[in-house]
């Protein structure tokens, strides 16, 4: 197993690991850019060459998954059989299914039995099966359970809630010398993670989801100016400034580290908060993410796929390697060692699997009915959608325009874009 890495300018080949040259590996896959992700793609296409005897390179690919998105889409434009197996985001099935096979062509039309059923559909295009589950996603809530139980609260069921109780907290305990400490944490960027923390906010405000399913823009409203202005009021009082320029892992290295009473995150989070080198290990709860007063809790679906290159000399060997590394034994492997998401329903009744990951029994719910954001209704045009809704919330976390103006901005924009037609 060997591993090179490409830049989006230039689909340039930067290096390859290992001592010597090699002959060119059979396949190629891009499966997680850092950390523990990486770490157990590395393991399960190992496992894989182990059992077949094919050679496999791995891929280095950016973190950002808008920047993994662009990268992408130059490679496939070109017809570039440079990736045979992409990981891909659930909301890039529609984007990019035209460079993607059919892998019910090549696996069978009974595939992707027994992954969850919703997940199958978001990937399914024209009828055709164009990325096999490998792990789903929602957000969820994390707090500390020894400070909660310190000050005699219960873990909040609101964003007031939540609020009130990072104030209380944060204020006590930087009293008592822990002056680092902040009361929330979350992904601020303006990138797609803040698209799914403001989709959150919003449709637990009772705001919508942005775009509806019938295509129909549903932003601009009180309750979505609400959320926002709720969110806006935590910069610089109960979550630093700092978090504005936050994605998924600097969220985690603050609360990890044990500098923040809650974080928003997702539940891959668990694992590490529970290593060894963790300062909260023993000391973390996960509970789903609160409510405004007009909603119910809302957590975005997120969560990852595999797909093949159209353009792969061998697709079929291809299609294998996606069939093994989402396949029974290796989401079982991944939710133990570090709480990935099964996309098998069988699993969430798995002893083994519930013994490691608790909350995956007590938030199945939250998992199944996570909420979609709109790249389906809204086709080739979501990526202008989400960039013109992160932008606008990010405006509102950086004071540079207050909620109402926001989503009423944000309408005018998605009614310009849908103009060209979803």
């Amino acid at each position: 197993m060997q591993r090179k890495f490409l830049i989006a300018s230039g689909l340039t080949l930067l290096g390859t690991a290992g001592a010597a040259p090699a002959l060119s590996a059979e396949l190629t896959i891009s499966c997680g850019a850092v950390g523990a992700e990486l770490t157990l793609c590395e393991q399960g296409v190992e496992a894989w060459e182990n059992e077949t005897g094919h050679d496999v390179e791995i891929v280095s690919t950016p973190n950002s998954s808008t920047e993994r998105l662009s990268l992408y889409q130059q490679i496939l434009s070109a017809r570039s059989g440079d990736i045979d197996v992409l990981q891909i985001d659930v909301v890039w099935p529609g984007l990019l299914a035209n460079h993607l096979i059919d892998l019910e062509e090549t696996l069978g039309e009974d595939a992707a039995e027994g992954h969850f059923e919703t997940i199958v559909a978001n990937n399914t295009v024209d009828d055709r099966l164009v990325a096999m589950p490998w792990f789903t996603d929602a957000g969820v809530l994390y707090y500390r359970k020894d400070l909660l139980e310190k000050h005699g609260v219960a873990p909040p069921e609101t964003w007031q809630q939540l609020t009130d109780i990072a104030v209380e907290i944060q204020a006590a305990e930087r009293e008592a010398g822990n002056d680092k400490l902040w009361g929330y944490v979350f992904q601020g960027r303006a990138y797609e993670g803040l698209t799914c923390n403001a989709l959150e906010w919003v449709a637990s405000h009772g705001g919508g989801t942005l775009v509806d399913a019938d295509g129909e823009i549903t932003i601009d409203n009180e309750n979505a100016a609400t959320a926002l202005d709720l969110a806006a009021s935590w910069i610089g009082e109960i979550t630093p400034r700092g978090a504005l320029n936050y994605t998924e892992e600097e969220a985690r290295g603050i609360f990890q580290s044990g500098n923040a009473v809650f974080m928003r995150n997702w539940p891959y989070a668990w694992s590490l908060a529970q290593s060894e080198d963790s300062e909260v290990a023993g000391k973390v709860g996960v509970v789903k993410l609160p409510h405004g007063p007009n909603g119910e809790s809302a957590a975005t679906l997120g969560g990852w796929n595999l797909a093949v290159s159209k353009y792969s000399e061998n697709p079929e060997l291809a299609a294998d390697l996606v069939a093994y590394l989402t396949g029974e034994a290796e989401q079982k492997r991944r939710a133990i060692e570090a709480a990935y998401n099964p996309t098998l329903t069988s699993l969430y009744a798995d002893e083994e699997v519930l013994e490691a990951v608790p909350f995956f029994g007590t938030l199945y719910d939250t998992f199944t009915n996570a909420v979609a954001r709109p790249s389906a209704v809204t086709g080739d045009n979501y990526g202008r959608v989400s960039n013109a809704f992160f932008n606008a919330a990010h405006g509102v976390l950086t004071d540079e325009q207050d909620g109402a103006d926001a989503v009423a901005e944000l309408d005018s924009e998605l009614s310009r874009i849908k103009r060209r037609r979803w």
